[in-house]
C-alpha cells in the first residue's frame, strides 16, 4: 500500500478534511498528493532538522512564485519550497528554490534552471523523493551558468564554505535511509563501470568506513577529510578519500584486505561524499551499514540465502528486552552484517556511560570500559564471507570488537571450526545469545554429518505414553530449527536467548516436538508475534520473537505474550502513517512499546 493511502483526516476549524495533511512549515492543510507527502514534506523537515533553517525563513504555503519570462508580471511559476535570508519573504531575500516534481533528473534540472533564471536565488534543489540535485547559479557579463554542487549550505553557512566542516559541526541525520536511496539512484544512473548492486554495496561500505574513521580520528576543531567543496575538482576529492582509505586499511589490516579499493569514478565519488559529508554516522541512531545494505543489496542477495535483514526497531526491541550489561558475554551465531551485535554494543555502552556519570569516572576511564566490553564480551559468526567481513569491520571501527567476529558455519561441529574460533567461542560460555537465524522455503541442511550432531536433526515420534522419543537422522532440516539447539548449547546455565523464529513452529502439528524439546529444557519468558509485513517486500514469512532462559522448568511460570499489530511499514516497505487530530503525521509502530511493557510486567 502506498503511504499516501494511509493519510486520513486533518481537522481544520473544527471540521475534518478528508485526504489532507498539515503542512510542516506553514501549518496549512494541503492535499495529500504523493508529491506532497513523499517530497515536499520530507525535504521541508530536512531543511529544518538537518540544515538548521528556522521555519520563519522557509515558504511553502502560500507558494512563492517566480517569473516565467522577463515580462511576466503575474509570476506564473509556483515554487514548492523557497528559503529566504530573512523573515521578510521578498524577491531580494530569496536564497534557495526547491522543486519537488516527479520528473527524471534531466527534466528536473531543466525546470529548476528555468526557475532560477528568473529569480534572485543563487542556489536550487530538485528532489523527487528518490533523487536530489543541487545547483549553483552564476551570472557574469549577461550570461547565466549553472553548476552542480555537492550540497547546499547549512543555515548561517556561506555557499563558499560548503564542505568545510569541523568535526564538532557534524550532526546525526534524521533520515539516513533517504540519503542512501538518493545515492543509490544516482549511482545506478550515472556511475561508470559498475552496474551490479553488490559491487555498489561494497563501494558504499568502504566509503562509510572512511567516513566513520574520519569522524573518530579527527579532532573536534579540525576540518574533516571526508568532504567535497564548492569548486573543488572531483579528482581532488577522490585523491583525498583514497588516501583516507589507505589509513583505514593500515589501521584495520586484520579486517580490510589490502587489495580493497575505492573504485567509483571521480564524479560519482564526489557526489556520494557531498551527500554524506555534513552528517555524523557514528552519532546517528540507526545502524548506517544496515541501512546501506537494505538500499544497495536489495532482494537479489536477500532471498536465496535467507539474508532478510532484521528491521532496526525489532533488533532494538529484542536487545532492550534482554537488557545486557557490561559483564554479559554476548554472541550472535548468525550475525549477518552485525545489526544485533552493534545494537547490543550500543545498549551496553549506554549503561557504562550512565555508571561512569553516577560514579564520576573521568572520560578516559569510561572510554576504556566501553572498549574492554567490546573486545572481551562480543562475538559473532556468519558463514557468508562478505557479511562477516562487513560485521567485523563495522565492529572494529565503532567499538574495536573486530577480534570477535568469525567466518564459520555455526552449525558445524565446533571441532571443525578454525582453532582461533574454537578458543573464542565455546559452548556453554555465553550469558546472552541474540539472533535471527536464516529461514526460507528453499533452505535446508542435508549434510548427514551436521544433522546427526543435533537432537533436532533427528525424527521425533510420540510413544504410547504421549512422550516424544528421538529416532533416526532426518534427510534434511531447515537451518532455523537446528539453530534453536545450537543457541541453547552456547548458553551458560541461566543464560538468556532472544531469537526470531517462524511463528508456524508454535502452531503447526508437525513442529510439536520442537515446542516439547524447548519446554523440557528451558523456560519460555516471552513470545512476541510480529506482523506479516515485517520482512516484506522480501518475504511473507510470519515471525515471532521468543525470549528463553536456559533454566530447567520447575512447575508453572508466567509467559509474557504480546501481539504487535504495526511495525512501521507496509507490505511494500513504505512507512505507515496516520494523521492525528492536530494534523501531525504519526508513524504506526508498536514495536518500541514492547520492551517497556515486558519489563514493567516482570517487575510486578
Amino acid at each position: 500500500m502506498d503511504e499516501t493511502l494511509e493519510i486520513k483526516d486533518v481537522v481544520e476549524h473544527g471540521e475534518k478534511k478528508e485526504g489532507y495533511i498539515k503542512d510542516f512549515i506553514s501549518g496549512i492543510s494541503v492535499r495529500a498528493t504523493p508529491e506532497e507527502v513523499q517530497a515536499v514534506q520530507v525535504f521541508s523537515r530536512v531543511l529544518v532538522d538537518d540544515y538548521g533553517y528556522p521555519k520563519t525563513i522557509i515558504r511553502t504555503r502560500p507558494q512563492w512564485r517566480v517569473k516565467v519570462r522577463p515580462s511576466d508580471q503575474k509570476k506564473e511559476y509556483p515554487v514548492d519550497i523557497a528559503v529566504f535570508s530573512a523573515p521578510e519573504h521578498d524577491d531580494d531575500n530569496v536564497e534557495i528554490i526547491i522543486e519537488c516534481k516527479k520528473k527524471n533528473r534531466k527534466d528536473g534540472r531543466s525546470q529548476l534552471e528555468d526557475y532560477l533564471r528568473f529569480s534572485r536565488a543563487r542556489v536550487g534543489v530538485w528532489f523527487n523523493g528518490d533523487e536530489r540535485l543541487f545547483l549553483k547559479k552564476t551570472e557574469k557579463s549577461g550570461r547565466i551558468d549553472f553548476e552542480e554542487i555537492p550540497n547546499i549550505p547549512r543555515h548561517g553557512q556561506r555557499l563558499e564554505d560548503v564542505g568545510k566542516f569541523a568535526r564538532k559541526d557534524l550532526r546525526p541525520a534524521t533520515n539516513l535511509k533517504s540519503v542512501f536511496r538518493a545515492v543509490r539512484n544516482y549511482l545506478a544512473a550515472n556511475a561508470v563501470g559498475i552496474t551490479r548492486d553488490e559491487v555498489f554495496a561494497q563501494q558504499i561500505i568502504n566509503i562509510l568506513f572512511c567516513k566513520i574513521y574520519d569522524e573518530r580520528f579527527t579532532k573536534a576543531d579540525a576540518t574533516v577529510s571526508f568532504r567535497a567543496g564548492i569548486g573543488e575538482k572531483d579528482a581532488d576529492v577522490k585523491a583525498r578519500i583514497s588516501k583516507l582509505f589507505e589509513h583505514v586499511k593500515k589501521t584495520y589490516n586484520d579486517v580490510i584486505e589490502i587489495s580493497d579499493s575505492i573504485d567509483l569514478d571521480d564524479r560519482s565519488l564526489a557526489y556520494v561524499v557531498g551527500e554524506l559529508q555534513m552528517f555524523s554516522i557514528i552519532d546517528s541512531e540507526r545502524d548506517a551499514v544496515a541501512d546501506a545494505f537494505e538500499v544497495f543489496i536489495g532482494p537479489s542477495l536477500k532471498g536465496p540465502q535467507g539474508q532478510f535483514f532484521t528491521p532496526r526497531n525489532v533488533v532494538k526491541m529484542v536487545v532492550d528486552m534482554l537488557d545486557p550489561n557490561e559483564n554479559d558475554r554476548i554472541i550472535d551465531p548468525a550475525c549477518g552484517s552485525g545489526g544485533f551485535l552493534v545494537e547490543a554494543l550500543r545498549h551496553v555502552w549506554r549503561r557504562v556511560e550512565a555508571q561512569g556519570v553516577e560514579l564520576s569516572w573521568p572520560e578516559s576511564e569510561i572510554f576504556s570500559a566501553k572498549q574492554q566490553a567490546a573486545i572481551r564480551n562480543f562475538r559473532g559468526i556468519d558463514k557468508d564471507n562478505f557479511l562477516s567481513k562487513v560485521a567485523k569491520a563495522y565492529m572494529a571501527i565503532l567499538g574495536d570488537g573486530r577480534g570477535g567476529v568469525f567466518c564459520e558455519n555455526s552449525l558445524e561441529r565446533p571441532s571443525n571450526w578454525q582453532a582461533f574460533t574454537q578458543n573464542e567461542v565455546k559452548l556453554g560460555s555465553f550469558d546472552i545469545v541474540i539472533t535471527n537465524p536464516p529461514f526460507g522455503k528453499k533452505l535446508a541442511i542435508d549434510s548427514e554429518e551436521i544433522l546427526k550432531s543435533f537432537d533436532l536433526g533427528h525424527d521425533w515420534k510420540k510413544d504410547d505414553d504421549g512422550d516424544f522419543q528421538m529416532g533416526a537422522v532426518q534427510d534434511k532440516q531447515p537451518p532455523q530449527i537446528l539453530f534453536i539447539e545450537r543457541c541453547l548449547q552456547l548458553l551458560k546455565p541461566g543464560g538468556r536467548l532472544g531469537i526470531v523464529l517462524l511463528e508456524s513452529i508454535f502452531g503447526m502439528p508437525k513442529y510439536e516436538y520442537i515446542v516439547d524439546y524447548i519446554t523440557k529444557r528451558c523456560k519460555i519468558r516471552a513470545i512476541v508475534t510480529l506482523p506479516e509485513d515485517l520482512f516484506q517486500p522480501y518475504t511473507h514469512a510470519k515471525t515471532c520473537v521468543v525470549i528463553l532462559e536456559n533454566s530447567p522448568p520447575e512447575g508453572e511460570h508466567d509467559i509474557f505474550m504480546c501481539d504487535v499489530k504495526w511495525c512501521g511499514h507496509d507490505s511494500r516497505g513504505n512507512p505507515t502513517y496516520r494523521t492525528n487530530e492536530s494534523g501531525e503525521r504519526i508513524l504506526l509502530d508498536d514495536v518500541p512499546n514492547v520492551a517497556p511493557i515486558y519489563h514493567s510486567k516482570a517487575a510486578q
